[in-house]
């Protein structure tokens, strides 16, 4: 008996009927519409900031603007993806309220949640591939748009940088925090360098024990090169040395790579970049908030598809579908700003990442399946 129940043929899902699939179909063409009118807008917008940030420094032609739009409008739709859903989806079942097959099909005893739960399964579904699949390529994008600006600004990789380079590395005996006036990534140096050394003593306090101050430093075989140094320890002259070496754990590229911004950073990156920027002595909180909101973003994406189902299953001839379509829009909206309300908090370490991007979609999906509750079994 307990085989029997077990069998494949009984643990196979149970498959989608001819109402379920039509109203997918219904959805997925909304989406698609919803889509292309977003990414036009977002496209166009783009093409305006571009022409009037890079395109009044160089002379650079239309066609290669829209080639930098095209590398910086993904990782743009691809955050505006929510709304594709919340609008895709509030368009496909008002149209299907409005042609009265919502009236035939509740009619004939099918339940909303026969083509919601799909259509919410659908999203998950979208907003995994959308995580591991599209926005790592947009990820790629903005990081190629980064480049290609600062190349057409003039700003490119390898010329001097004059914003400040700060470092930190150590073990648990003895901690460097590094500051450079300057980098010149084309020979591998930072100019103008500041050594703060401190030791750990046995309770594990650390002490500041000595300051070093060079013309340059550069970092080779797990070595400061420092020239034109200038030490001085607590109660002792300050020393000069014409060349001088520290022990450094920092790889060769670690002394001059800026780290890319999070938005900027892949997916399936994201945890080596935490792990390398916490091992540089940066916080890494912007990055750690960034990971878990892409990780929610499926959740995301199911929650809005619920929430513009629930606002849009009341009958034409009831009325009020006007006022609920617009009601749905405007909770959208208030997900968006808490949701950049709660990002802010997080990244100000008001609140841990993983609460600041995981509450806001939490309370949109609770509100969107109370609100369906009551509208199916009342």
């Amino acid at each position: 008996m307990t085989l029997a129940l077990l069998s494949p043929s009984r643990l196979r899902l149970p498959r989608l009927g001819r109402i379920e699939r039509y109203v997918l179909i219904q959805q997925l063409r909304s989406l698609g519409v919803a889509l292309a009118v977003i990414s036009a807008l977002v496209m166009l917008i783009d093409f305006v900031e571009v022409s009037r940030g890079v395109g009044s420094d160089q002379d650079v032609s239309a066609l290669r603007i829209l080639g930098l739009v095209a590398l910086k409008s993904p990782s743009v739709i691809v955050q505006l993806l929510p709304f594709v859903f919340l609008f895709g989806t509030l368009a496909a079942y008002i149209g299907l309220n409005r042609r009265s097959e919502l009236v035939a099909m509740r009619a004939a005893g099918v339940s909303a949640w026969r083509f919601v739960l799909p259509a919410a399964g659908m999203a998950l579904v979208l907003g995994v591939l959308t995580v591991t699949v599209l926005g790592p390529l947009a990820s790629a994008g903005d990081g190629l748009w980064q480049r290609e600006r600062a190349r057409i600004s003039g700003t490119a990789p390898g010329a001097s940088s004059n914003d400040a380079i700060w470092l930190r590395e150590g073990d648990d005996q003895r901690q460097m925090i590094i500051r450079a006036g300057r980098q010149d990534r084309a020979n591998a140096r930072l100019l103008d360098v500041t050594f703060f050394i401190y030791t750990t003593d046995a309770e594990g306090n650390r002490d500041f024990s000595e300051r070093i101050d060079a013309q340059s430093a550069a970092l080779s075989a797990g070595r400061w090169r420092l020239t034109d140094a200038v030490g001085a320890s607590i109660g002792q002259r300050a020393v000069t040395y014409s060349s001088l070496d520290l022990l450094s754990s920092l790889a060769d590229e670690e002394a001059f790579e800026r780290f890319a911004r999070p938005q900027s950073t892949p997916f399936w990156s994201l945890p080596n970049q935490i792990q390398r920027i916490e091992n540089a002595g940066f916080a890494s909180t912007a990055y750690r908030l960034r990971f878990q909101q892409l990780l929610v973003t499926p959740l995301v994406f199911a929650a809005m598809s619920i929430l513009a189902a629930a606002f849009s299953l009341r009958l034409m001839r009831l009325g009020d579908l006007a006022k609920m379509s617009v009601a749905a829009v405007v909770l959208g909206f208030a997900f968006f700003f808490l949701n950049q309300f709660s990002s802010a908090m997080g990244s100000a370490e008001v609140v841990p990442p993983f609460v600041a991007a995981w509450l806001p979609p939490i309370l949109t999906a609770l509100a969107a399946f109370t609100l369906l509750f009551y509208t199916e079994d009342g």
